[in-house]
């Protein structure tokens, strides 16, 4: 059954799509440019993007190896008709070239100079070269010590594309042919520029794109999704040399019209373990260095604290984390998103009794001997409505279609399909019972509601002559029906017991220090109990006060349906 829990709280749910906005200028001269853009504009068309711009005339995307190489003469001039190419033309129909995608190469004509600004959402950066030699490719330089970095610095761990052999060239405007594209001849003078596209005529693969590789744990970047907690970042240093990585957050511009709205960055953590090998999560709230060495490799563990993200549910949260070097020679930006989560599902965990009220002790509430754990099972409805149940079934249901879900009863299964269920059941509770806060006949309302900051009461009553009542013990020979009735009489040998239960929910870990998805995939806080029928009074009638427990509690989403089903 742990294995089971274990798995179900692992299936997180991440958006796919990006939602972070940049905003890149280029400075295109008259006649033929290229241009490579490091994020995706593909949110609207290039009949859009271009209206204000009317110098821009076509624009042509390269599309590396689609199959085989139809060159009718060099890749270096556009060939209309072939699948390298893909084109747009302004005022013309039938256009191949619709809208702008990322990490792509681009050939744009203009009839005069002009400065374009395209707002993009960036993407994790990808390169990949094909052996045909025909490589129309971009790279994430950095430019932040005033110059972009030198061919040979950027490709010292990349030679084969600078070789001897190599031919590369670059376009300087101006009309197509001898002078445009141009080639580059000085590797050690010519410096990379991140807005540019070029042209290798090397016979090399690889995935190269900058003297560092980044390898994530979801291709969108740091994608947290509505439930994920934990995203990784395997960080690569190609080069000889000690690398200090810059880490930077980044907030996003403001969404272009028609877009989704954006609440507030994602309030990522940086995650890292101390001396007792316990994860620690420190916000991420200013640039911070990463030291890696030499031909070394390096894994980043991300968080999120969710308790931070107070928007309405399904609210979009998106930001970024620039990565560069001290040495100036790339910079990337990671997209991070995550959704607001609600608290939606099955959650399943135990509540952890210290202390117990001591009547001897004046009724102070003293640690116990050692700790016991008492199983819960609440269902959280998508209006917020909490239930605590004694057991429930998941599984392929009766009704059609037969999904799977979840219900409080064996009944609710589909008969011939009950070995792919499972039965979660919390033994410290009446059997079939299902406490959702409404008074009904022997059991007081409840109140309040399961939300971080608030605390939810509920009154488990388990009747005298209820199976599971301590005092009812069918073959013990206390219990035989002394007084005088064939039936057990509520006060002589059985009593009623009533527990009166609360959870408080904290924003952080009752214990201290941190755990990832607190708020989201994990929530608790402390745990109050009064038991009443257990003992009498000072008078020697009646059931006393109640004898009072405390602790802590801690729930884990093992499921994320909103629906509890008969």
């Amino acid at each position: 059954m742990k294995k089971f829990l274990l798995a179900l709280v692992s299936l997180l749910f991440a958006a796919t799509a990006h939602a972070q906005w940049q905003s890149t200028t280029y400075a295109l001269k008259s006649g033929w440019n290229s241009i490579y853009l490091h994020g995706d504009a593909s949110y609207v068309t290039l009949d859009t993007i271009f209206a204000s711009q009317p110098a821009v005339q076509e624009v042509w995307r390269w599309n590396p190896n689609p199959t085989q190489v139809q060159f009718t003469t060099t890749p270096l001039l556009p060939s209309n008709g072939t699948p390298e190419w893909s084109k747009w033309v302004r005022g013309a129909t039938g256009n191949s070239l619709i809208g702008l995608t990322g990490q792509s190469a681009y050939l744009v004509k203009c009839s005069a100079a002009v400065n374009v600004p395209i707002t993009h959402r960036p993407m994790p950066p990808d390169n990949t070269w094909v052996r045909s030699g025909a490589n129309f490719i971009g790279f994430p330089s950095s430019n932040g010590s005033g110059n972009f970095p030198t061919f040979s610095s950027y490709f010292s761990t990349f030679p084969a594309a600078i070789a001897a052999n190599t031919k590369i060239f670059k376009y300087v405007g101006g009309d197509l042919g001898a002078g445009n594209p141009q080639q580059v001849f000085s590797a050690a003078t010519e410096r990379v520029d991140r807005n540019q596209a070029y042209w290798f005529s090397s016979e090399v693969v690889g995935n190269f794109y900058a003297p560092v590789q980044i390898s994530l744990s979801s291709k969108d970047g740091l994608a947290f999704g509505r439930r994920g907690s934990v995203m990784t970042a395997r960080v690569m240093n190609r080069t000889a040399a000690v690398m200090t990585l810059r880490i930077t957050p980044v907030l996003s511009l403001t969404r272009p019209s028609g877009q989704e709205d954006i609440t507030a960055g994602v309030p990522i953590t940086r995650r890292t373990l101390d001396n007792q090998a316990a994860w620690v999560e420190t916000p991420i709230t200013a640039a911070y260095n990463e030291v890696i060495a030499p031909n070394s490799t390096v894994e980043l563990s991300f968080g999120i604290n969710r308790s931070l993200m107070t928007g309405a549910a399904n609210a979009l949260y998106a930001s970024l984390l620039r990565f560069t070097d001290s040495a100036n020679t790339f910079d990337i930006l990671i997209p991070a998103t995550a959704r607001k989560d609600t608290l939606a599902g099955l959650w399943i965990g135990e509540a952890t009794v210290s202390a117990v009220e001591s009547k001897p002790l004046a009724n102070a509430v003293k640690p116990a001997g050692s700790s016991f754990p008492l199983r819960y099972l609440i269902h959280v409805a998508d209006n917020g409505t909490a239930q605590v149940l004694s057991q429930v079934f998941m599984g392929p249901m009766a009704a059609a279609p037969h999904d799977f879900g979840l219900c409080k009863s064996e009944a609710g299964l589909k008969a011939d399909a009950k070995s792919a269920a499972r039965r979660i059941v919390a033994t410290h509770l009446p059997l079939d019972r299902v406490l959702d806060g409404v008074a009904k006949a022997g059991e007081p309302a409840g109140s309040g509601s399961f939300a971080l900051g608030s605390t939810l009461t509920r009154t488990i009553v388990t009747p005298f002559d209820d199976p599971t009542n301590p005092f009812v013990h069918q073959y013990h020979p206390d219990h035989d029906n002394k007084s005088g009735s064939t039936a057990l009489v509520a006060g002589q040998e059985s009593y009623t017991v009533t527990r009166a239960v609360s959870f408080t929910f904290t924003a952080t870990p009752p214990g201290g220090g941190s755990v990832s998805g607190w708020g989201s995939s994990v929530i608790g806080g402390t745990y109050g109990e009064v038991v009443s029928g257990l003992h009498r009074d000072s008078a020697g009638v009646g059931t006393g006060d109640g004898l009072r427990l405390t602790g802590t509690f801690e729930l884990r989403r093992a499921s994320e349906l909103g629906t509890l089903n008969p």
